[in-house]
């Protein structure tokens, strides 16, 4: 029963039904240390209100989350972002912001499982946090391709140079992004699409 007496139970909004067209879906993990901006990415190109799971940062966290280059970020996510994005009318991608302070990192397992791909998202400023994240894909066997979030204070590299520095293969891409842009972070999704082709025409996983 509804807030007005009714007994029926009130659907999904227009705007976040999945399109008619719609024939095949794919999940996609958005990934990255703590404050590289996963779920500012989710909700920049999500055509549905996302999901998120935020909540307000503590003393509690002071001495064990790694905020740093973040001084000015108040909440956090705790367990995932959703939100979903037509890359044509016949392709549906799910997106799922994982959590990025390493004590809720336990939580990636299940967000990894029956995913197509992923985003690492990266911050120049703490590249040494996308390692253990690239690791952890990499172990299980999840293809991905790593975006450059712009920070206005964070120092810029050639691409080349990030690649070396984040011990990159050659066949991995590597692209900057603003994820704060619907157009950015769309870009980064069909990167990371094209890739995902190039494996299924050649028969192997990153």
């Amino acid at each position: 029963m509804d807030f007005n007496g009714s007994d029926t139970i009130p659907g999904p909004r227009a705007e976040d039904q999945l399109p008619h067209t719609a024939q095949a879906a794919a999940k996609i993990v958005i990934v990255g240390g703590f404050g590289v901006g996963k779920t500012t990415m989710v909700g920049s190109v999500s055509e549905i209100t996302p999901l998120t799971t935020e909540e307000t940062m503590t003393q509690a966290g002071v001495g064990v989350d790694d905020n740093f280059g973040s001084a000015t970020k108040t909440a956090t996510t705790v367990a995932m972002d959703f939100g979903r994005i037509s890359i044509t009318e016949q392709l549906v991608l799910y997106l799922f912001g994982t959590p990025g302070q390493q004590r809720f990192w336990f939580l990636w397992n299940g967000l990894f499982e029956g995913a197509l791909g992923a985003v690492v998202l990266v911050d120049t400023r703490r590249l040494e946090v996308s390692f253990d994240v690239m690791g952890r894909l990499e172990e299980r066997g999840v293809p991905f391709v790593v975006a450059v979030n712009s920070f206005p204070d964070a120092p810029r590299y050639a691409l080349e140079e990030l690649r070396t520095a984040l011990d990159l293969t050659a066949d991995i891409p590597i692209v900057e992004c603003d994820a704060r842009r619907r157009a950015s972070s769309r870009d980064v999704l069909m990167t990371l699409m094209r890739f995902l082709h190039s494996l299924a025409m050649t028969g192997s996983r990153a």
